[in-house]
């Protein structure tokens, strides 16, 4: 079935290379596909385009075919083009006439528009939740560990005093401002564009006003053409938050590869969370997080991707958006997995104390001596002249006492401020109106 039928058949290879694996990827758009129908089949009642006779039955069958969406037995029948004709021969099979008449005041380009808002909107909601938790996680590991000192690196080579505190609150920190990103592309996402058509609006007496309280959205794209010109700007806006967010998660794991390895020695996983080798027996590889940086890496690269399908695009509707919606419903996936690995994997970690004790790591200690001539009234040029004759000279004895106070610091880790950073920033997401605007509108 196609929405467009004229009554001739479309070249099978024209067919199968337009579609492509858009079937398979409307299998996550499908429960929020029913939502929209909900949300306009009630407005056109209200405006007199449906009878009021009809809307029961209507809102019926579609919260049925929403229960088929969450309990797994909803499919897309062989030569359905998408979702959107799928649902309509589903309530043109059990009510008739009535099933057809949905349709009216809506075209395909603003449906999958809607559709890809509340889909974005639901998987920012759960990606937000996880971050959350991790950032707890982070910030649990911090304060347990807040004394535990670790070498700090600049190009590799050992430069200052750090510690575990440091180094798990900084990963917290970053996903407090990840949050801020994501709230960001939440609230730009939480904009309804249902009802601008084609692009170009229509001459039905629609309310789009209405459909916005409907589904709970914040706001509504107001211009018609720029509700269209949506279509891959709320998947870069969202896909540039998700790479911030897998930056955090893909340093994280590059650190967490380099510390578990015997040359270091600075963490430990549990052994059911590594994996061997086939050959050499005593191997416990950190397989998990060397594939989560790389998935990180990769998610990274998708906002140029779209950008890259966008970048000529003059405005109106593209069979090129089709493409976006591949990575778009990648991005989700693969952070979602992430998140929910890293979720396990931290609160597991155990860290090595004493590390600074060895001597590798005496010069490590080299800035603080000379701060402390420095306090002593030395200037420091002359300070920084004097302990780096020594280091060269081998006479440097370092004093391996630390003493940072500052905020942020070693000895004051801002923990309580960092997390009123996230807090606030998790505020701006607001959950409670959509989830009150979606269960009336199944109800």
């Amino acid at each position: 079935m196609k929405l467009w039928d004229k009554g001739f058949n479309v070249d099978k290879a024209i067919e199968n290379f337009t579609i492509g694996n858009d079937v398979e990827l409307d299998m996550h758009l499908a429960p929020f596909d029913v939502l929209g129908n909900i949300a306009h089949v009630t407005m056109l009642t209200e405006v007199g385009l449906l009878d009021k006779s009809e809307l029961p039955a209507l809102k019926k069958e579609l919260s049925n075919i929403y229960q088929t969406t969450q309990n797994g037995s909803f499919q897309i029948e062989e030569g359905m083009e998408d979702v959107h004709s799928q649902v309509e021969a589903i309530l043109t099979e059990r009510l008739g006439e009535i099933g057809k008449k949905i349709h009216s005041a809506r075209s395909r380009n603003d449906q999958v528009l809607v559709d890809l808002k509340l889909y974005g909107r639901n998987e920012l909601m759960e990606i937000t939740a996880l971050v959350k938790k991790l950032f707890d996680a982070f910030q649990d590991q911090s304060e347990k560990n807040k004394n535990v000192l670790l070498p700090g690196y600049t190009h590799l080579q050992v430069a200052m005093p750090s510690s575990f505190g440091l180094w798990f609150g900084a990963h917290a920190e970053s996903l407090a401002d990840d949050m801020d990103l994501l709230a960001a592309a939440f609230r730009f996402t939480n904009q309804n564009p249902l009802g601008s058509a084609a692009g170009y609006g229509s001459s039905f007496p629609i309310n789009r006003k209405r459909t916005t309280e409907l589904l709970g959205f914040e706001d509504l794209h107001y211009n018609v053409v720029y509700a269209q010109m949506t279509r891959g700007k709320t998947e870069r806006t969202v896909a540039y938050s998700i790479s911030a967010l897998a930056t955090t998660l893909m340093k994280f794991a590059a650190d967490c590869c380099l510390f578990m390895s015997q040359n270091f020695g600075f963490i430990q996983l549990p052994a059911e969370f590594t994996t061997g080798s086939s050959i050499m027996p005593h191997k416990k590889n950190p397989d998990v997080f060397e594939l989560m940086r790389g998935k990180c890496n990769k998610l990274q690269a998708i906002p140029g991707e779209l950008a890259s399908i966008m970048g000529n695009l003059t405005t109106g509707y593209f069979r090129d958006l089709q493409l976006l919606k591949e990575k778009y419903i990648y991005a989700f996936t693969e952070i979602k997995a992430c998140l929910e690995i890293a979720l396990l994997m931290v609160p597991n970690i155990t860290v090595k104390e004493n590390i600074l004790n060895e001597d590798i790591y005496d010069y490590l200690f080299s800035v603080e001596e000379v701060n402390k001539r420095v306090l002593a009234g030395m200037p420091f040029r002359e300070a920084y002249k004097q302990v780096g004759f020594e280091i060269e000279a081998g006479k440097f004895k370092p004093n391996k006492t630390i003493n940072h106070s500052h905020e942020g610091s070693i000895g004051n880790l801002c923990s309580e401020e960092i997390k009123h950073k996230m807090e606030g920033n998790f505020k701006k997401i607001n959950t409670a109106k959509i989830k009150k605007a979606l269960n009336a509108l199944l109800d």
